[in-house]
């Protein structure tokens, strides 16, 4: 899993969520995009798995500064249910390896 420049268009949320701090998935994925503009996300990562599936991971209608070290439960965005499921695996295992180094 890592972040792209592809464009996000297409994604939508398939009701599968990540619990985790911001700072978690900056360890494992860099920076956010910040601020979509419209108040409803504050962070977004648009990324791509090895087989070049397409996610979004975003805080959703948060509305509030959020800190680094705070739990929040992220949505994740893909065409389908199981890009979603898949990439909660994924984020999971990065989460839990980064966790054991």
């Amino acid at each position: 899993m890592k972040k792209t420049n592809k464009t996000a268009n297409g994604t939508s949320f398939h009701d599968v969520t990540i619990t985790a701090t911001p700072q978690q998935l900056v360890t494992i994925l860099g920076e956010p995009n910040n601020n979509s503009g419209d108040n409803k996300v504050n962070m977004e990562w648009v990324c791509e798995n090895n087989d070049g599936v397409l996610i979004t991971i975003y805080d959703w209608k948060e509305n509030r500064p959020i800190n680094n070290n705070e739990n929040i439960k992220w949505h994740i965005g893909g065409r389908g249910i199981k890009d979603t499921l898949t990439a909660k695996l994924e984020i999971l295992k990065l989460l839990n390896d980064t966790k054991n180094n």
